[in-house]
């Protein structure tokens, strides 16, 4: 592509709306970015820029131009991050994805990882927005619940969480045990604010006491957790949890229904890199640890 350059200098001028702007961050002289820019307008015939006294102001040509270079220079970056992650080895920045609520079972994992290879460099990003891998955002995802089908990307099988529904001591003390599954309508519970929620337990929950009954709802597992622990309601916590909360005690035995599968997912470009297979390997050797 002969002109890139001068796409790229157009791009840059349309982000800054300056001459000097653009020519700071391309490290480049004022008069070349000029340059450029008339080059290229001759080159296509149009006019890319409205000159003002404050600045450059994309045409609708320009703009239509500069999306396209915006998404080849995200193109170009991802592209850079993905052979850059190839060549790395067991160094560098390596981030991993997954639900908040596996942050108290996944940091011990992650210490050690990071302890085993000193030159690496973490990233722990949890949210309910799903990373896309395809465009850099994590090196490796941890998801729950149905298989991913995203093109792509590899897709490997790590655990089954179960779920147990919990009380506290506290809340105990104060309300009493449930009797049986039916005595659970006398009780409070703790539970997301989404009715009904995608996740099973929370569905199974929603049918079999009633929203009437959530007196403490929140949009994160953490915060859930917390509420349990000070005694707010019953609510449910993972198995692979339990064991750092002996203040806890379950209120029935766990369903099958309640479980979901946890996936391992990573992006096919950098799924054979050495830095990712020997996270990888780590994890599901250390998954051995884990009950439930």
């Amino acid at each position: 592509m002969d002109s890139w350059d001068e796409i790229r200098t157009a791009f840059q001028v349309a982000r800054a709306g300056t001459v000097s702007g653009a020519a700071e961050t391309l490290g480049v002289h004022h008069a070349t970015v000029i340059r450029h820019i008339d080059a290229l307008e001759g080159r296509l015939g149009v006019k890319l820029f409205q000159r003002h006294a404050r600045g450059y102001t994309a045409t609708e040509a320009g703009t239509d131009l500069l999306r396209v270079a915006q998404a080849t220079d995200e193109q170009f970056t991802q592209l850079a991050g993905r052979i850059k992650g190839l060549g790395e080895g067991v160094r560098g920045t390596l981030v991993v994805t997954s639900l908040a609520a596996l942050g108290p079972i996944l940091m011990p994992v992650l210490v050690g990882f990071q302890r085993e290879y000193p030159e690496i460099r973490l990233q722990f990003l949890t949210g309910d927005r799903v990373l896309r891998l395809e465009y850099g955002e994590a090196h490796v995802a941890i998801r729950a619940g149905k298989q991913p089908s995203e093109p792509d990307n590899v897709v490997q099988s790590l655990v089954t969480q179960r779920m147990a529904l919990v009380a506290s001591d506290d809340y105990i003390t104060h309300y009493g045990m449930p009797a049986d599954e039916d005595d659970l309508k006398n009780h409070v519970f703790v539970s997301h604010v989404e009715e009904p929620h995608r996740a099973p337990f929370f569905r199974w929950l929603h049918d079999k006491v009633g929203p009437e009954r959530m007196v403490l709802r929140a949009t994160d597992m953490r915060v859930m957790t917390d509420a349990i622990l000070k005694g707010a309601g019953i609510g449910f916590m993972s198995e692979l949890e339990l064991p750092l909360h002996p203040q806890v005690q379950r209120v029935m035995p766990s369903r099958d229904e309640w479980s979901a599968q946890l996936w391992l997912v990573t992006h096919v470009d950098l799924h054979r890199s050495v830095k990712v297979q020997t996270f990888l390997s780590y994890l599901k050797a250390h998954t051995t640890d884990w009950s439930g």
